[in-house]
């Protein structure tokens, strides 16, 4: 359950959440800082990511195109680092459950909020 992070998110949750979410990382991490959406639509599906983002960029392609990757839509407004590690931490269960859960296979994007 790999988790990409948006260059929305700061780059500093790539630390805080490898013990929640081993192999996640940021879009500064992959070379992808400053990247068109598509291009780090491609590199999540394939380096089999799914991509938590603030924005329904993500989603508008995840219609066009389908899936995968998976997108974690966090709906929750701009939040600080910690905040957003607690909330992934908090809805873990439900993540895992759409990421791997065969009941999700045709659902794309996973609406996140407080």
């Amino acid at each position: 359950m790999k988790l990409l992070f948006d260059q929305n998110i700061s780059f500093r949750i790539e630390k805080k959440i490898s013990h929640i979410f081993p192999g996640s990382l940021h879009v500064s991490s992959c070379g992808l800082s400053n990247c068109e959406d598509q291009e780090i639509w491609e590199y999540a599906l394939k380096y089999h990511f799914a991509i938590v983002t603030f924005d329904s960029d993500f989603y508008d392609i995840s219609v066009i195109n389908g899936h995968p990757p998976k997108i974690l839509w966090l709906r929750t407004g701009n939040l600080p680092t910690n905040e957003i590690v607690q909330l992934l931490k908090s809805k873990k269960k439900i993540i895992q459950e759409f990421l791997t859960n065969r009941d999700y296979q045709n659902i794309s994007c996973l609406e996140i909020d407080n």
